[in-house]
């Protein structure tokens, strides 16, 4: 279901992008607000069916949004990162190592050398 509508949202994106540009430039941008432009700003243009269509689209790609939140808020843990790090939620502990946050499983093996030599070449 989530990939669904994960595809949906997505073709949706692609046709919201196609159709914006597809639509006739105003030509005046921000620059038509200053200088006495107040004639310009202030008239509505014809809907257009490319601003109908933008609208329909925006309104789709919102409510796929939406739709995949919900999804994905239903998949989420019930435990939150902080209760992970603290030890107090029901994160999984390896090996029987009480602190998580522990950097033993980090750490390479030691050298089978047997001696202290350092893993690092002197540099002589």
């Amino acid at each position: 279901m989530e990939n669904v509508v994960l595809i949906i949202h997505l073709l949706l994106a692609l046709a919201l992008i196609g159709v914006v540009l597809l639509q006739r430039s105003d030509g005046g941008g921000l620059g038509a607000m200053g200088g006495g432009g107040g004639g310009a700003v202030s008239t509505r243009s014809a809907a257009t069916g490319l601003g109908k269509l933008t609208w329909v689209l925006a309104i789709a790609f919102i409510c796929t949004s939406l739709t995949l939140t919900i999804i994905a808020a239903q998949n989420a843990s019930g435990s939150s990162i902080m209760d992970r790090l603290s030890g107090g939620g029901s994160a999984p502990v390896e090996d029987g190592d009480s602190d998580p946050l522990s950097t033993d499983g980090l750490l390479p093996p030691p050298a089978s050398t047997g001696t202290d030599a350092p893993l690092v070449p002197r540099a002589d």
